[in-house]
């Protein structure tokens, strides 16, 4: 009987220990930013149209502008946008829109420390090719919406590439909200989100799902949440219980984003105290 017992025991210690087994590799520094101006990183997306590399943008104070890097950090190659601003953009996405032949990117101008703007805006435009001729983007859709439960500052946007719905966390609450604009998402009047429920990742600063749908991250400044699905919906995978990432602390890591073949995920600091910026990579096992 004792002998049974302990078997039974070691099994299931084996068992439990296997499912413990950690997603991701411990991170991997792929270099320094070569680019002085970009200090305040604060949304992160890998390109599709630009295979492999990496969207960044500023927050408040910066121009209206995107910045394209390698996946070492190295600048390639900065587009400006003659017609928007930057009030305090916060996260960027790429993937799926309104037109099946093109790749978007999806900038979030959401930014809102005091809760003050009642509209907050994403500005969504077919994603340029570093090959372009003309650096400026002018054509752009601006989706213009409000939380249905008061103003909030939120850093953390996601477009599901099977539904093309939109995703967005607030950041302040302790229980923060998980917000949808569902597509297709008016161009001409102000979308009221669906709050679909909350988890409980105060300080929450950016999101990104993979490109098959079925892989979540988020962080906070302190720790990176990853969730995989199995039949759930983005709102109850969210709402589940995640596997929490060994990760590099920041300085202020306010950045993330999936590679698209699903190998891992990069992670990006602002700049405090002039601290310079590492681009990290995490790679799946």
């Amino acid at each position: 009987m004792n002998r049974i017992t302990y078997t039974s025991v070691l099994i299931l210690f084996i068992s439990f220990s296997a499912l413990a087994q950690p997603t991701f590799h411990p991170a991997e520094s792929r270099g320094e930013i070569d680019n002085n101006e970009i200090n305040e990183a604060s949304g992160l997306a890998v390109g599709i149209n630009n295979p492999n590399m990496l969207w960044v943008h500023n927050d408040s104070g910066d121009q209206a502008r995107l910045f394209l890097l390698d996946q070492y950090g190295k600048f390639k190659a900065q587009f400006n946008f003659p017609t928007i601003k930057n009030r305090d953009w916060e996260d960027i996405a790429s993937g799926v829109g309104p037109d099946d032949t093109k790749n978007y990117l999806y900038v979030a101008e959401m930014g809102d420390n005091k809760a003050v703007h009642e509209l907050k805006y994403i500005y969504r435009f077919e994603e340029p090719r570093l090959d372009s001729e003309s650096r400026d983007i002018e054509e752009v859709d601006i989706i213009t919406f409000v939380f249905p439960d008061g103003k909030r500052d939120a850093e953390s946007l996601m477009v599901d590439p099977l539904t093309k719905d939109i995703y967005i966390l607030s950041k302040r609450e302790q229980n923060i909200g998980i917000y949808r604009a569902a597509y297709p998402q008016s161009l001409t009047e102000t979308i009221t989100l669906e709050k679909l429920g909350t988890m409980p990742y105060f300080n929450t600063v950016a999101a990104d799902i993979s490109a098959d749908g079925q892989e979540i991250i988020t962080k906070t400044y302190n720790s990176v949440f990853y969730w995989k699905r199995n039949g759930e919906s983005i709102a109850e995978l969210l709402m589940s219980q995640p596997e929490i990432v060994p990760y590099i602390v920041e300085p202020q890591g306010e950045a993330l984003a999936w590679m698209k073949d699903g190998s891992g995920f990069f992670t990006l600091s602002e700049e405090p105290r002039d601290i310079e910026a590492i681009l990290y990579f995490y790679r799946k096992k």
